[in-house]
């Protein structure tokens, strides 16, 4: 080990002894600071601003736009001009006959160069290590642990960086061809994850080659043993080359043996690799606070509850519209979709089947081919993306194995374990496309506990769960590319008939009323009320003036106000209403603590106020009010808000303050909590009234869903997926303390050391 310091110190001497080692420490100093400084300074206009902060951690260092994933970005210029003389010098100047000839392995002369590299990218290191300081000096509650892989990922960087660059250097004598060799070697290993993904064992090797992107999952503070291990084994796999080049020209050996042994360490390094890319064998740290990279606790109690083997089977249609995230090409990057899934199952088997069928979702075909047969359109579309039809079954073929009519022929999982439980993971018609968490987790956790059967009453003019009409329930209830639709939260959706001798089935959770129309008959009416006696919960909602939904909600001691909610506001109808979750509302789901914090409201138009005006043995919790900064009253007498200006007319009955639009009621039947949720208005929630007609600010009304679902089944579903609220959300700096920094990190410390260094050099020079 002696031998090897010595010679990364001297090393390092004619490193700092020439200007490259210094103007590029400048450099780095300068730009980083700069980065920095405004990452901070974005922070503290947050602050300012009175909307507040958060993950500030995060956002200085560890987002996707911070600071570590700057450095990321334009550290691959520096790292060549560094290695760039570490061995093309010896063998240029002549020395690296010295070297042969003296008592020194070729293996110690290349960890020497090694080390004094890791030595230079620790300095580079300690210049981030100033911006952590002043982290740690001015944000509340520095989340430390997560800028710690930050730093580990982007030394990794640089070490990995720095033994590529040695090992171009080991072999030219030219600086400048050893330089653009290694920009040219880092560029190849960026775009491996390209090369060959079409080929099932190559793709998961190439994939693992590449290193682009490989710091993101650390620098976001989650430390994975095969990003780490990915580093030590490039690392150990170029110094290895390294040495048997300076071996081999000091051996003299034969071309197939230098060869050879080359092929092996890159095979070995390939072989180590792809086993340390299988999910069986990788560990994860979150070293963030708030474990968001982290499957939450909710979830990872549903995955272990998992037992036995599971499979996920994606079927791609090369006709869908969505084909193209599923293609050979793209199969690594889509397993990235569940790698939070696979982390705490590693077991699970994915698969993927291809084939083509007439989609739901993909007109564009009948323009692009008309009057063309399906297999005649499949071929048009492989020869598109270079893709071998032969890979994919025909229709016949794939009704053979699997009818995907039900799921329109679309891009579509279906997960089946190993006890024959079944069900489909979708993609959805919004910007996200892919399942988040709560819409996976729902999917396994209707496989390890019954989830609500919720019916939807009809046959007295109720809101449907089937058909396009604006009024009916179809989206959030039925629609399987809604996100946010129940059947996609993990419950069970159908309709319920209570005509003739049909009953309530004992499966069902919740009945949703949604604006009857008609009267029930005597007889369908006794099969509610015990089902209503016996605790059963129920979601209604209706308009107001409706004189049966006004009887039936009477039934729990709930009336509403005369006429309708009116608000006026500029170029909007008076009856557009805007309403915010209550403070009590935060105790039923998480969603409405959310709205409050998001300054999220719900639109409602033609609405009722609802008020408890008996006791009926129900406890009353309001969940939606109307804001308490606009005028609102109930309107008795206008009906045209458009040509018509809405006063407040106290002899008429009319009156001005706030107004409860959704109720909760909760009573003790037995041992069991009833729990009825009463909407002021029935279009709130339906297909059309999801967007209410407010220019300014956008409603958050598909909210009211998962709020009022997740209280009615006791919390089961939608599945919890919030997370703890950072704690890293105040900076103790002012605007004119950001400047000193600036001109601390952008002036003084690069000066210093450009005066350092021209004293340094200048003294050298004169020796």
């Amino acid at each position: 080990m002696r031998r090897i310091y010595k010679i990364a110190k001297a090393e390092l001497f004619t490193l700092f002894y020439s200007p490259i080692a210094w103007m590029i420490l400048v450099v780095f100093a300068f730009q980083t600071g700069m980065a920095f400084v405004e990452h901070l300074q974005e922070a503290v206009r947050a602050q300012a601003t009175g909307w507040g902060n958060s993950f500030i951690t995060a956002g200085i260092f560890s987002g996707p736009r911070g600071l570590f994933a700057s450095v990321q970005n334009y550290l691959y210029l520096y790292m060549p001009l560094l290695t760039m003389g570490l061995m093309s010098r010896e063998l240029s100047s002549g020395s690296i006959k010295l070297l042969y000839s003296s008592p020194v392995t070729s293996s110690q002369i290349i960890r020497g160069k090694f080390l004094a590299m890791m030595t230079y990218s620790f300095m580079l290191i300690g210049v981030l290590m100033v911006y952590v300081v002043i982290g740690l000096c001015t944000v509340d509650n520095f989340d430390l642990p997560s800028v710690w892989s930050g730093l580990l990922a982007i030394y990794l960087l640089m070490c990995g960086y720095a033994a590529i660059g040695l090992f171009m250097s080991s072999l030219t004598s030219y600086q400048v061809v050893a330089a653009l060799g290694t920009l040219v070697l880092l560029a190849a290993l960026s775009y491996m994850n390209k090369i060959w993904q079409d080929i099932n064992f190559v793709r998961d090797i190439t994939y693992w080659l590449s290193i682009s992107g490989r710091c993101n999952e650390m620098i976001n503070g989650l430390i994975c043993s095969e990003d780490v291990l990915y580093f030590v084994i490039v690392v150990c796999m170029f110094l290895a080359l390294s040495i048997l080049k300076l071996q081999a020209n000091r051996t003299h050996a034969s071309f197939s043996r230098v060869w050879g042994q080359y092929a092996l360490v890159v095979v070995c390094a390939m072989m180590l690799g792809y086993a340390t890319s299988r999910p069986i064998l990788m560990a994860y740290y979150d070293a963030t606070e708030t474990k968001r990279n982290t499957l939450t606790p909710n979830s990872q109690e549903i995955m272990a509850k998992l037992e036995g083997g599971m499979t996920i089977t994606t079927y791609v249609n090369l006709l869908d519209r969505e084909y193209y995230h599923g293609i050979p090409a793209q199969v690594n990057e889509d397993k990235e979709r569940l790698k939070q899934y696979i982390r705490f199952k590693p077991e699970t088997k994915l698969k993927y089947v291809y084939y083509y069928d007439k989609p739901s979702n993909n007109p564009r075909l009948n323009f692009v081919y008309p009057k063309k047969s399906l297999a005649e359109m499949a071929k048009g579309e492989a020869n598109i993306r270079d893709l071998d039809i032969d890979l994919f079954l025909t229709p016949k073929e794939i009704k053979k194995k699997i009818d995907l009519s039900g799921e329109g022929n679309t891009f579509v999982r279906l997960v089946e374990r190993e006890n024959g439980q079944k069900a489909w993971l979708r993609i959805y018609d919004d910007m996200m496309k892919f399942p988040s968490e709560a819409e996976v987790s729902a999917v396994f956790k209707r496989m390890v506990m019954k989830l609500p059967r919720i019916a939807f009453l009809e046959g007295h003019g109720e809101r449907k769960i089937e058909g396009e009409r604006i009024r009916d329930y179809t989206m959030f209830s039925s629609v399987k590319t809604f996100r946010y639709a129940l059947t996609n939260q993990g419950c069970d959706v159908e309709t319920l008939d209570l005509s003739g001798d049909k009953q309530i089935p004992k499966e069902v959770d919740i009945i949703v009323i949604a604006d009857m129309k008609e009267k029930m008959d005597s007889l369908q009416k006794k099969k509610l009320d015990a089902y209503i006696a016996n605790g059963g919960n129920l979601v209604i909602t209706l308009k107001p003036g409706s004189e049966i939904m006004e009887s039936f909600i009477g039934e729990f001691g709930v009336k509403t106000v005369p006429g309708q909610l009116v608000q006026p506001k500029q170029d909007v109808a008076a009856n557009v209403v805007m309403n915010v979750p209550t403070e009590a509302a935060k105790a039923l789901a998480p969603i409405y603590e959310s709205m409050l914090d998001r300054r999220q409201w719900v639109g409602t138009v033609i609405s009722a106020g609802l008020v408890m005006a008996e006791n009926k043995g129900y406890k009353a919790i309001p969940v939606l009010q109307t804001v308490d900064t606009m005028k609102t009253w109930n309107e008795v007498q206008t009906i045209d808000f458009v040509n018509d200006s809405a006063t407040v007319d106290a002899a008429a009955g009319e009156k001005q303050g706030v107004y409860t639009t959704a109720m909760a009621l909760t009573r003790k039947v037995g041992a069991k909590e009833q729990r009825i949720m009463i909407i002021g208005d029935a279009d709130c929630i339906s297909n059309g009234g999801m967007t209410p007609p407010y220019r300014r600010y956008g409603a958050a009304n598909f909210s009211m869903i998962p709020g009022t679902f997740h209280w009615l089944s006791y919390g089961t579903v939608p599945v919890d997926v919030s997370r703890p609220r950072s704690s890293d959300n105040e900076i103790s700096l002012a605007k004119d303390s950001v400047k000193a920094v600036r001109y601390g990190l952008m002036g003084v410390i690069p000066g210093i050391l450009l005066i350092g260094s021209a004293i340094l050099l200048i003294r050298r020079k004169r020796k």
